[in-house]
């Protein structure tokens, strides 16, 4: 069973943001080699805050050495290597990790974008759990192979190719 706790500060637009994060976070278990673990005896958590843009860039800071904020982090408590050995787990819960977004890059990105906030969102969120399960886009390789499964995702749950090259 997955269990998405979220933590909402000012600054968000008026969305149902739980509905919205566990929709994004099962559309990503789907499209990936993960989503037996929505079938398992334990509880796996995933914890999403929407925050605000100083914070990301607080903790970008810290973790990332880069002095800005982020739309997204992701802060994974389960090493992808050890992902499989889920499968046998019986301590009834498993804490997955945490993706966090800030309000005003996630707002003006999506403004850049021309999709609602809520849209926006739904991606990073989906982005954010790939990280968590060890999907990362360092090389070439690594990127197309992540957002294949991003697209794949999103359009399970009718959010159009947030990828895909506007000719118009």
């Amino acid at each position: 069973m997955i269990e998405v706790a979220i933590q909402i500060e000012p600054g968000w637009p008026d969305e149902d943001w739980q509905v919205i994060a566990t929709r994004a976070v099962d559309a990503a278990l789907d499209a990936s080699p993960f989503g037996w673990l929505r079938d398992r005896r334990f509880t796996v958590e995933v914890s999403v805050k929407l925050a605000g843009d100083d914070e990301l860039r607080s903790l970008n800071r810290a973790y990332r050495g880069k002095d800005k904020p982020t739309n997204v982090l992701s802060f994974p408590l389960v090493q992808h290597d050890l992902l499989d050995g889920l499968a046998n787990s019986d301590d009834g819960e498993v804490l997955l990790g945490d993706i966090i977004l800030a309000a005003g890059v996630c707002a003006g990105e999506a403004s850049d974008r021309r999709v609602p906030v809520a849209t926006h969102a739904t991606h990073l969120i989906v982005h954010g759990l790939l990280h968590l399960l060890g999907y990362d886009h360092q090389g070439d390789a690594e990127a197309e192979a992540m957002e294949a499964i991003e697209r794949s995702a999103l359009a399970a749950i009718g959010i159009a190719d947030p990828y895909a090259v506007d000719e118009a």
